[in-house]
């Protein structure tokens, strides 16, 4: 990653802020909570690819949570289990890209950034940090992680295998520069 964005970079940070935003408070029944299936997680792919996704998760996570029930707890920790996740996704991105299991690896961390970190505010705010404290902290760590890998090895890693053989991904990655729009 070069030490500045250019202008396109910050638009594509920026949709994929307000695609993750719109996707989770669109599905905001069972986006929150310790049951949650959030489609938008789906998109942590994309730092493996393009490391100037990184932020437009951050943002796009952090906007989704102000609507959360966990309040200002989960807007800092989801926001960071978001970026964490992001951040280690955009380095396995650095090694051999075209294998299935550094691809399978590479949906990972916000499978566990997310049960840890999300388990925990779950956890605290129903225990209040309270004597149950650990055992709800379990509990919910392993339905978010569930929820996580539903998301990501369902629907991300077949994305992951098949994003980088269309013309999107190589319009994005800057494969392919010579676009003719088509009239029909």
């Amino acid at each position: 990653m070069s030490e500045g964005f250019n202008i396109r970079q910050i638009a594509f940070a920026g949709v994929v802020a307000a695609l993750y935003a719109a996707l989770t408070i669109a599905i905001a029944p069972i986006a929150y909570g310790p049951l949650q299936f959030r489609v938008s997680e789906v998109l942590c792919i994309l730092p493996f690819f393009f490391p100037v996704t990184v932020p437009g998760l951050f943002i796009g996570c952090l906007i989704a949570n102000l609507l959360s029930p966990y309040g200002v707890l989960d807007i800092v920790a989801g926001s960071a289990a978001s970026l964490l996740a992001a951040l280690c996704t955009m380095q396995l991105g650095k090694l051999k890209r075209n294998t299935v299991a550094v691809k399978a690896l590479a949906c990972f961390p916000p499978v566990i950034f997310n049960a840890l970190m999300i388990g925990g505010v779950i956890a605290w705010a129903i225990t209040e940090g309270g004597a149950a404290f650990w055992s709800a902290f379990a509990l919910n760590g392993l339905q978010v992680g569930l929820g996580q890998l539903a998301v990501l090895y369902i629907l991300g890693l077949p994305l992951m295998i098949f994003l980088p053989k269309t013309r999107l991904f190589m319009v994005l990655s800057g494969q392919l520069t010579n676009i003719t729009v088509r009239s029909d």
